[in-house]
């Protein structure tokens, strides 16, 4: 996989969150002369990218029912090296205007994580696991 997309209901506010409260590097919307084509790409750790789109662009163009969003749909996780990553990722996506669903904590499975909700209702989970070794 090297890009994965989530339908947003308002692009500037979207990428505002992600920009300027998570501090992901970004160009900006692109793609505005193009009618549905309006996009903005993240680039993340290890050739990743995210694209935020406007769900109803993403409906018009996958050829698929716009419906009511569901958060409980997937979560995207987000592996740090220590718990104090955890809770920093955490407050800064609070700080940002993440609602704050699950607070830090030491998780059954010997790990420790938390969990909130984008401006548009994704699930992110932020998590350091002792058993993966990361990437510096």
């Amino acid at each position: 996989m090297t890009v994965f997309t989530l339908g947003v209901d308002d692009l500037e506010r979207a990428v505002a969150f992600y920009r300027d409260g998570l501090g992901l590097p970004t160009e900006g919307i692109v793609g505005r002369e193009f009618e549905h084509g309006a996009v903005a790409f993240f680039e993340l750790e290890g050739g990743l990218k995210l694209a935020l789109w406007s769900r109803k662009d993403l409906a018009h163009e996958t050829k698929v029912e716009l419906r009511p969003p569901s958060s409980t749909e997937m979560t995207i996780g987000h592996n740090v090296g220590s718990k104090e990553e955890v809770d920093k990722v955490m407050e800064q996506a609070r700080q940002a205007g993440a609602i704050i669903t699950d607070p830090p904590h030491d998780a059954f499975w010997g790990g420790y994580s938390g969990h909130f909700l984008d401006p548009d209702g994704h699930l992110w989970e932020v998590v350091w696991n002792p058993q993966w070794d990361l990437p510096e």
